[in-house]
């Protein structure tokens, strides 16, 4: 009898752990699904470009990287990381729009992305930079 008894019981307390963290489960999905996401890969990057004509990219290089070696991207935004909390207003009328930061290697659009997200912007970081972009389209 004492057997059985505790046989119930670890099977009473084996049920309620399993219930419990079945519960908890959803919960943890949602929560993560509703994280927003402040990096994409180049990779996911470039899908985009090919897919939406409208996207609205910062680059944070200076004027004169724009012309160099890594090239740059038709139609983006040019404000350099060294201004960007000075000149944040001039994105003002991209406050609801997912603002894609990018530059050489991912570093400076990184701190760029962090002073645009405290002001407000759905700012996302590429991550690579341009370095990792170009390298997609050889």
């Amino acid at each position: 009898m004492k057997k059985n008894l505790i046989l119930f019981l670890l099977t009473v307390l084996f049920a309620t752990t399993i219930i419990a963290c079945k519960q908890q489960t959803p919960k943890q999905v949602k929560d993560s699904s509703q994280t927003k996401r402040d990096e994409i890969t180049a990779n996911e990057f470039q899908q985009l470009i090919e897919t939406d004509s409208n996207l609205v990219i910062l680059d944070v290089r200076t004027p004169e990287e724009l012309t160099g070696p890594l090239g740059h991207i038709n139609g983006v935004i040019n404000i350099p990381v060294q201004v960007i909390d000075k000149r944040a207003g001039e994105l003002e009328k991209y406050k609801k729009d997912n603002i894609y930061i990018i530059c050489r290697s991912g570093h400076r659009s990184g701190i760029a992305t962090k002073i645009l997200t405290k002001k407000g912007f759905n700012a996302i970081n590429v991550l690579g930079g341009m370095i990792n972009y170009n390298r997609l389209k050889k």
